[in-house]
């Protein structure tokens, strides 16, 4: 076995390998940029080298640096996580010249199935159901109208050395073709140093089946069952579960199956990941096609560990040491169910924009994960894990991915293992910067997603005017009523000690009207018990003027609800929604109506940048007229470009931003007149 490994990565998926090698007893060695100089993982590796600047492209992409690092250490193994150099040829060449070794798969297996375009042929020649698309090289926009036109719409055009949800447009007409196939090669040169481009048919109402699998150097392959990722947005997985809902028995054998073959073809070994497209329209699971394999870890892979029972990165380090796999086809059992959320530095109330900044308050809802090996390090505590990377008042910087955690949850059932989701993100506390949590707690609610009919589209089928929170039932909402009653009572009782000039004698106020949604409701503090308009309810919580987070029981139901202090009361956030809640005394009340309201400035005139990014084209100049919709900005952050649209008809007056400008979050691009 390895007595050191140099993990060529960063994040969490550092820190997760760091904690496994740590219990096996291997020391480990971090490599970092300028920006990850106080990351966690640097912390926790027995060693760390500086490797470069804060952009990949001059630190965790070159290779030369990785090795010059194991070689000041006296690293034998290199772990390179996913993403960066984990599916590189060149890079585990390179590491065998050194005798260093690769804890993944062998060179071939990377050449042969990293590549999209070539994987496809070889999984075509060895009998294997390929989506139908052109494989070939594409020689420019014009060819790329030619073949989709020819294959028939919708299509999907995809880097060939993509990943991530990185380099993938889909397509639906000859306009969206020409508008993406550049951007498609951009995003493959800037995030895999490969702007091939390859299309194929895209399959409707799709879901997204991968099969993972485990094989040793002495030819045994296994598969692990699978995991559905049906639920995306821009192509970038976003909730994660294993099983799949959808998946029998039978097909989980075939796929499994199929999988392992085309595995053994290419002389695979490692932990990696064959993905599949299931048509859902086909009730007899029979129609899936192969996309592609990942011959690296996969971001989902703990949903996998925590219904099998197996540490994949252990595994990994095992067979890369030349060890024989412990277990056979047999011993792979499902226990449970598993589902991952991804919490992403991404705004869903503005449109997903990225979100970038100081993280000035984070606190999960367990700590990040821990392996004691046992069930604890798999499944997490009381069924919760949490794989991360950040810390409370670090940075996410524009530099890397917008993942900033994985939440894991585990249960003897689907819905357990949801419910224990929406629980966990109430408890999930996050400030400073944009983030998901409130839209992946609404889809763990949605009826749609409890009934387990997914798609690649369910995002865009189910939120097609944006996110504006989840629905609030009528309990939930007198439960915020409750809890805000009791709070302000709190607050003025806590004024009243510490304001002597008031005495003793003076009650604090114990009737309040509160305001949520538009609408108010009379509460009424007893000694015992809270009325709601004129309802008893029982509730027991504690609080202390300036708690975030507050835990109550209400009619014998826990609510987690996480609060921020306004002018006039609380911003409460509570299974996926923001509340803005407004308290008053009952006999202040009736003066709100004279309150003035300010109204927010008209900017519909300018194209603001909404993100902090590079201006990576401006497709329009002073004098030019454009159309409501019309792309007028191409900006790159976290790796992504995005489109910037027209909101009206109309003519550019000033353009107030060039190509390769570097810009702010509300920096203005251009003005109308």
């Amino acid at each position: 076995m390895f007595k050191k490994i140099l993990i060529a990565n960063r994040g969490e998926i550092a820190c997760r390998v760091i904690k496994t090698a740590r219990r096996m007893g291997i020391a480990t060695v971090a490599v970092y940029s300028d920006a990850d100089a106080r990351a966690p993982f640097v912390r926790m590796a027995d060693e760390a080298v500086h490797i470069g600047p804060s952009p990949a492209s001059e630190s965790y992409l070159i290779a030369d640096k990785i090795i010059e690092a194991c070689k000041a250490t006296g690293a034998e193994a290199v772990h390179p996580g996913y993403g960066f150099l984990s599916e590189r040829t060149s890079f585990a060449e390179a590491l065998a010249k050194e005798n260093i070794a690769f804890i993944g798969p062998p060179v071939n297996a990377i050449a042969a199935m990293g590549d999209k375009i070539e994987s496809k042929k070889l999984a075509k020649e060895a009998g294997v159901n390929v989506v139908p698309g052109f494989v070939g090289e594409i020689r420019d926009t014009e060819h790329a109208v030619e073949i989709s036109n020819e294959i028939g719409y919708p299509v999907m055009m995809k880097a060939s050395a993509g990943g991530g949800g990185k380099g993938m447009r889909l397509a639906y007409d000859e306009k969206d073709v020409r508008e993406g196939f550049e951007s498609v090669k951009r995003e493959g040169l800037n995030s895999f140093g490969d702007d091939r481009v390859f299309i194929e048919k895209f399959i409707l109402n799709p879901r997204h089946i991968e099969i993972q699998i485990l094989g040793d150097q002495h030819g045994n392959i296994l598969y692990l069952n699978e995991r559905e990722c049906s639920i995306q947005r821009r192509h970038q997985k976003v909730v994660e579960e294993a099983p799949s809902p959808f998946v029998t028995p039978a097909m989980r054998k075939a796929m499994g199956e199929q999988c392992v073959a085309l595995s053994k073809a290419v002389g695979y070994y490692s932990a990696g990941t064959v993905e599949l497209i299931v048509s859902g329209a086909d009730p007899t699971g029979e129609s899936f096609y192969f996309l592609e394999m990942n011959t690296r870890l996969q971001v989902e892979h703990p949903v996998t560990e925590a219904i099998t029972g197996i540490d994949l990165v252990e595994q990994m380090i095992r067979v890369a040491a030349g060890e024989k796999l412990d277990l056979t086809q047999d011993d792979v059992k499902i226990d449970g169910w598993a589902i991952e959320n991804r919490v992403y530095a991404e705004d869903p109330y503005r449109g997903f924009l990225p979100s970038t900044g100081r993280l000035t308050r984070y606190k999960p809802p367990v700590p990040g994960w821990t392996d004691d090996g046992a069930e604890n390090g798999r499944r997490g505590v009381d069924g919760v894990r949490v794989d991360d990377g950040v810390y409370d008042g670090g940075e996410v910087s524009i530099f890397y991915d917008p993942m900033i955690a994985k939440l894991i949850t585990w249960g003897k059932t689907r819905d357990e293992a949801a419910d224990l989701q929406v629980a966990a993100l109430d408890r999930f506390e996050l400030e400073g910067l944009g983030h998901n949590i409130d839209f992946v707690s609404a889809i763990m609610q949605h009826p749609r997603f409890r009934s387990g009919e997914l798609t690649t589209g369910f995002i865009a089928e189910e939120y097609p005017e944006g996110f504006h929170g989840a629905p609030a039932d009528d309990a939930v909402t007198r439960a915020l009523a409750a809890i805000a009653g009791f709070m302000a009572s709190a607050e003025a009782d806590r004024a009243r000690r510490t304001d002597g000039q008031l005495g003793d004698r003076l009650d604090p106020p114990a009737k309040w009207q509160v305001t949520i949604g538009g609408e108010s409701h009379k509460v009424k503090l007893g000694h015992k018990h809270i009325k709601v308009d004129g309802e008893k309810i029982d509730i027991a919580l504690e609080y202390t003027p300036g708690d975030r987070l507050v835990v109550a029981e209400i009619d014998g139901s826990e609510l987690a609800v996480k609060v921020a202090k306004t002018r006039t009361g609380w911003r409460m956030t509570t299974r996926g929604a923001i509340h803005d809640v407004r308290v008053l005394p009952w006999h202040v009340a009736p003066l709100a109506t004279h309150m003035i309201e300010k109204i927010p400035p008209d900017l519909s005139k300018f194209l603001i940048c909404p993100m902090p990014g590079l201006l990576v084209a401006l497709h329009v100049g002073e004098g030019d007229a454009v159309e409501a919709g019309q792309p007028l900005a191409t900006v790159e952050a976290m790796k992504m470009e995005n489109i910037l649209r027209a909101e009206k008809t109309g003519v550019v007056k000033t353009v107030n931003a060039a190509q390769g400008d570097s810009l702010a979050v509300d920096a203005v691009i251009l003005e109308m007149e």
